[in-house]
């Protein structure tokens, strides 16, 4: 256990995202606080003198006190089918109120798991301490669709976060029509970033539209000669027809152009490819961009054949909402 965040929570996503489609499936008890914030995409917080019906109201899961022997349990099925690289098991703000330990097993289900469901244990009983985050490093090849946490004996857990790569089918992709290749759906990460002071790269991948300025990836105020960049691994090999940049919310601190380079990386460490990505090929000059607008770039994208990762440019820095990389599946 090591409270400093380790590296696979910056470089994997957290599959139990409910804009994903992460919900819990069941819990054993839930009496204090509800199970599903537990996935609350928000850091929890903690409102001094709220209270509800049946207690202190705590932000995350909270079961009553056990009198009569066993455990508690929530299945979450992930928002993802993915292999799991890291967990996360928070306990912020449960002090006196904090399970001792706790247990994590996992299922590749079609449905949700019944009685017949055959657990894998990825993190056996463990200590946990109240008020902190708890992280694990998981280490299994084999892709997962539930999980089932396990407390003991009840208590409460702040936040559950489940950190690990997007396992897509790539059979049951139509490749006659053009996806987002960009899609954290089909495993697309942001894996390397110059900064992200305000706001996280991944958050360029997300799903749907930017919730508000803080749901983007934004940089600090450069003061420095140079440019700000991210690099994206694509969730597939393909060849990009049309780019979509989206500076929603983003008014007096959005870029003033943006470029994009690509290139179909075979083999490499992350060290390698940011190395490697300044020399790769504009697939898109670089272009005006403008306040909280969307812009839609097809004429201008470059044709150079199937890519796997593309390295985008700000200029000089700023936010940005969303990025979406339109393009035909290679193979």
């Amino acid at each position: 256990m090591n409270e400093q965040a380790p590296a696979f929570v910056h470089q994997w996503i957290d599959l139990a995202q409910p804009r994903l489609g992460a919900e819990i499936v069941s819990c054993s008890d839930d009496f204090f606080a509800a199970c599903s914030r537990m996935l609350s995409p928000e850091p929890p917080v903690f409102i001094d003198g709220k209270f509800d019906d049946n207690g202190k109201w705590m932000d995350g899961w909270e079961t009553r006190r056990r009198r009569n022997g066993g455990y508690d349990n929530a299945v979450v099925k992930l928002g993802l089918p993915g292999e799991i690289m890291g967990i996360d098991i928070d306990t912020t703000h449960f002090t006196g109120n904090y399970p001792p330990a706790a247990s994590l097993e996992a299922c590749y289900s079609n449905g949700p798991p019944d009685d017949n469901t055959q657990w894998a244990t990825l993190l056996d009983s463990t200590a946990l301490l109240g008020d902190r985050h708890h992280y694990y490093m998981i280490e299994s090849a084999a892709c997962f669709t539930h999980l089932r946490l396990n407390i003991y004996p009840d208590g409460g857990i702040a936040r559950l976060r489940v950190y690990g790569r997007v396992v897509c089918e790539i059979a049951t992709l139509d490749k006659s029509k053009p996806h987002n290749l960009a899609a954290v759906e089909l495993g697309a990460r942001a894996i390397a970033w110059n900064d992200a002071h305000f706001g996280a790269a991944a958050n360029l991948l997300n799903p749907g539209p930017g919730l508000n300025m803080g749901d983007g990836w934004e940089t600090r105020r450069r003061r420095e000669p140079g440019n700000d960049w991210c690099i994206i691994e694509l969730g597939q090999v393909g060849q990009i027809g049309e780019v979509l940049i989206d500076t929603a919310h983003f008014k007096g601190n959005f870029p003033d152009r943006c470029s994009l380079q690509a290139a179909l990386v075979e083999a490499g460490t992350v060290d390698s490819i940011i190395t490697q990505s300044q020399f790769w090929q504009e697939i898109l000059p670089q272009q005006k961009l403008k306040m909280d607008s969307e812009h839609g770039f097809k004429d201008e994208v470059q044709q150079l054949g199937p890519v796997s990762h593309v390295r985008l440019n700000i200029f000089p820095d700023g936010g940005l909402s969303r990025v979406r990389l339109l393009g035909r599946l290679d193979g």
